[in-house]
């Protein structure tokens, strides 16, 4: 059973066309842990897209993407997602095999842009998808190249921006990309979707940007939003 976590929903008026209602579920850092995934059956069915904001594995190659994949398409076949830092390249050449994958690159579904990026930023984990400030911010550009700024744009990044809620760890630090940042205060899109920092739960804004993480799914969290007539609103979610 899904119930909001917080009252926390909120809009912003950046315009979509309005013609367009779209609804969202995002989800990141699964990490290949799907026992709620049948507890969300009712909120994924009516999303227009399911965005999975990266870490979907554990570094468990094509095989581990294949299983978290298909079983979101036996429940919504509209599925599009960014690799984490624990996605490896195996995973990685699976989401492009499976024309899900909007890693440096866009997609418009319904007048609406979704731009992504994975990775993250290198850690003493040594995971198997990092990414320096300067290669985010590389990624970031090549994935709205040639994409009209006129369109509405919701990005896809697992590396949170950097001073905002959504990086906050629990020492009080903050862990986030001054690129991701610095894309978000130039592009301003209507949402940007991210996780990586697990407790970094909630949503905050920069400027007019709604910056969402929800938390994993293993910790009850998805995050709802809905883009209809020129306001997108966004809500951190739990699933019971």
């Amino acid at each position: 059973m899904a119930s909001h976590r917080s009252p926390m929903e909120c809009g912003h008026g950046q315009h979509s066309s309005k013609r367009t209602p779209m609804n969202l579920l995002a989800l990141p850092d699964l990490h290949q842990d799907l026992r709620r995934l049948d507890a969300l059956a009712a909120p994924l069915a009516q999303a227009d897209v399911v965005l999975l904001a990266g870490d979907l594995t554990n570094a468990t190659g094509a095989a581990g993407a294949a299983q978290v994949i298909e079983a979101f398409r036996a429940h919504n076949p509209s599925v599009l997602a960014v690799p984490g830092n624990w996605d490896d390249p195996a995973a990685c050449a699976y989401l492009g095999s499976q024309g899900v994958s909007i890693d440096r690159r866009h997609r418009i579904i319904k007048g609406v842009a979704f731009a992504g990026v994975g990775g993250a930023l290198p850690s003493p984990s040594r995971t198997p998808n990092e990414r320096s400030e300067t290669q985010l911010a590389h990624d970031l550009e090549q994935a709205v190249d040639g994409l009209d700024p006129a369109i509405p744009l919701v990005l896809v990044c697992h590396q949170p921006p950097l001073r905002t809620r959504a990086d906050q760890t629990w020492g009080g630090g903050h862990a986030g990309s001054a690129a991701v940042r610095s894309f978000i205060e130039r592009r301003q899109p209507l949402i940007c979707f991210c996780g990586h920092i697990h407790e970094g739960v909630g949503i905050d804004q920069i400027g007019g940007t709604q910056v969402a993480n929800p938390g994993p799914l293993w910790m009850g969290g998805y995050a709802w939003a809905k883009i209809l007539s020129g306001v997108a609103s966004v809500a951190c979610r739990t699933v019971e």
